[in-house]
């Protein structure tokens, strides 16, 4: 009455199929690799020799090859790069936490700071509008902190 199922099913498990594997700390790896291959890329637009190569340093151990360094110019200015600096940073702090590797763990922490420390105006603004910002601090009460909206 009914033909009988000729092919597998899209629900067979595969543990038998003929792709590669890959562990979660070889994909961490790759993801790490990844992350700090794009730092590599901004610090050496912003002219950072040291630091850069200390980055190139961690990519090849994590991929076993030096990473290829060409400084592609954006034009973008320097507080855009620093920023975007210090979200790649952030993110390869993330995976080196995950995979417990301090030696990328503190990397990734010192280039977070030295990227914050380089946008010393951005700080500086987000303070003096915190401060002319009649709803959140008064004149009176500038130590309070700032009032969340929707919080409960």
């Amino acid at each position: 009455m009914y033909e009988p199922i000729r092919t597998k099913s899209v629900h067979t498990p595969a543990d038998d199929a003929d792709f590669p594997h890959r562990t979660r700390e070889e994909e961490l790896d790759i993801q790490l690799a990844g992350h700090l291959a794009a730092l590599l890329a901004v610090t050496d637009e912003l002219g950072l020799g040291t630091a850069g190569d200390r980055i190139a340093e961690q990519v090849a151990r994590l991929r076993g090859t030096p990473p290829t360094r060409y400084a592609g110019l954006s034009d973008a200015p320097a507080a855009a790069l620093h920023r975007r600096a210090h979200a790649l940073a952030g993110r390869a702090l993330v995976v080196a936490a995950s995979r417990a590797d301090t030696a990328v763990a503190i990397l990734s922490a010192e280039r977070m700071d030295a990227h914050t420390a380089a946008m010393p105006h951005s700080a500086t603004a987000k303070q003096s509008a915190t401060a002319t910002d009649s709803t959140t601090t008064t004149a009176s009460d500038s130590t309070a902190p700032p009032e969340l909206v929707g919080a409960l």
